[in-house]
């Protein structure tokens, strides 16, 4: 009785805390950097008191993000899995941050990267719109890469939950998937320093005038935001090369107009991206004009995959923060050195790559072994499951006949792919195999 009645104030302290976009935010842990103040265009008291580092890495906001990943893998497919907004790769620009403090509360709305892009773009020249699309066209082999070297991670991780296992191995190998984490986001350093390199050429070279009309749009207020028409020509370039540039303009005001702090923030579903959670829940926003993705979904939904277990079930989904919470400790601390090093080309310095490379790949052994936390854990959870349970979480899984059903390449619908050999992540043979 005691431990059902914990539990049950734990949900309830849950679904509480996404209704008030945890307007009372836990203590932060000990070393834990301080809280920003309220950004441009916020008041105290606005959403910028609501989101922050704390919040993001706090026991309430994780675990109903770790559980709604947990109902999102455990009801989807290798399709689902795949999903991943462009934003989420090199993302030390600030626009996670702008996006979850607007004022208007519009940030979650499918406008709301293309309102600001375009604000921007209307304020650059020819050439500075023009180093933007070259950027695009040279990054784009590497920004695909990026999302194809997800593949094998996201192919073990349902390889292990569906018991296919190779004969000689005892499941994942934790050393092998952080090691390959750290390849991938070693790509994303790569991403991040260029694209920090031009942008903020870009920033450091703007005009008094070019500044004014800036500080006329509020960080944090896309209410200050016009309407304006494409300021691109979409028909001049490949669809990949569009959304690089519109991505690269939406985070070049976040990151003008935004700190540090903001560059530092990330949302408590930014790490192990390989489990369905952007598939259930963005993916159905694909295509769509002025749709506002549910911003309760993930707690609520993830509070109810927690009250449908059985008490040893849950603690292998609780244990996780304990597991994880070193990790994101020294993910913060990562995070702010990567992205104070990025801040020197705005003043026209330059930034010490070799640091953020270095950096980047030990990110990546972050993410990788939190993510190897998440995959087996969620496989001991579903061994555990009755019949009963799993057919009490597939009505939680919302579905719509219409949403796209992936793979993806980011958001966009591809084919099948060919994936290499994953055995090489069960501690068997060398990645590459086929």
């Amino acid at each position: 009785m005691r431990t059902e009645l914990a539990f049950m104030t734990l949900v309830a302290c849950l679904c509480a805390s996404v209704a008030t976009a945890q307007n009372r935010p836990p203590l932060p842990p000990q070393g834990s950097p301080p809280q920003g103040p309220p950004r441009q265009g916020q008041q105290p008291g606005g959403n910028a008191q609501r989101y922050s580092i704390e919040q993001a890495i706090s026991d309430p906001a994780q675990l109903h993000t770790i559980a709604f990943d947990g109902l999102a893998f455990l009801t989807g497919d290798f399709g689902m899995d795949t999903f991943l907004p462009p934003g989420k790769v090199s993302d030390y620009f600030g626009f996670q941050y702008m996006r979850d403090i607007d004022a208007a509360e519009g940030g979650h709305n499918t406008s709301f990267l293309t309102r600001i892009a375009n604000n921007m773009l209307a304020v650059l020249n020819d050439d500075q719109k023009g180093q933007l699309v070259a950027l695009g066209e040279a990054q784009e082999p590497d920004i695909r890469r990026f999302a194809e070297m997800r593949l094998p991670l996201i192919k073990a991780f349902c390889r292990n939950l569906a018991g296919d296992i190779p004969a000689v191995s005892n499941g994942l190998d934790k050393a092998a998937i952080m090691k390959y984490s750290s390849d991938l986001y070693a790509l994303d350093g790569v991403l991040s320093y260029r694209r920090a390199k031009v942008t903020g050429g870009i920033i450091h070279g703007l005009s008094d005038q070019q500044k004014a009309a800036l500080a006329k749009l509020k960080f944090g207020d896309s209410r200050t935001w016009p309407d304006l028409p494409d300021q691109i020509d979409k028909r001049s370039m490949p669809h990949e090369v569009n959304v690089a540039v519109m991505t690269y303009a939406s985070e070049m005001f976040a990151w003008y107009a935004g700190s540090l702090e903001a560059d530092t923030y990330f949302c408590p579903e930014r790490h192990g991206m390989y489990f369905g959670g952007f598939g259930m829940k963005t993916a159905p926003a694909m295509g769509k004009q002025n749709y506002s993705i549910s911003t309760s979904l993930t707690g609520d939904s993830g509070a109810a995959f927690l009250a449908a277990l059985t008490d040893g079930q849950r603690k292998h989904v609780t244990d996780i923060l304990d597991l994880q919470r070193k990790d994101l400790g020294e993910i913060v601390t990562t995070r702010r050195a990567i992205a104070t090093e990025l801040r020197r080309f705005q003043k026209g310095e330059s930034a010490d790559n070799d640091k953020v490379q270095s950096l980047s790949r030990r990110y990546g052994e972050l993410d990788g072994e939190m993510s190897y936390f998440y995959a087996t854990a969620f496989a001991e959870v579903d061994k555990l499951l009755s019949p009963a349970q799993k057919q009490t979480l597939a009505k939680m899984r919302t579905t719509d006949p219409s949403d796209p059903k992936g793979p993806f390449l980011y958001s966009d619908p591809i084919a099948m792919p060919t994936i290499e050999n994953t055995d090489f992540l069960f501690g068997v043979g060398q990645p590459g195999a086929r």
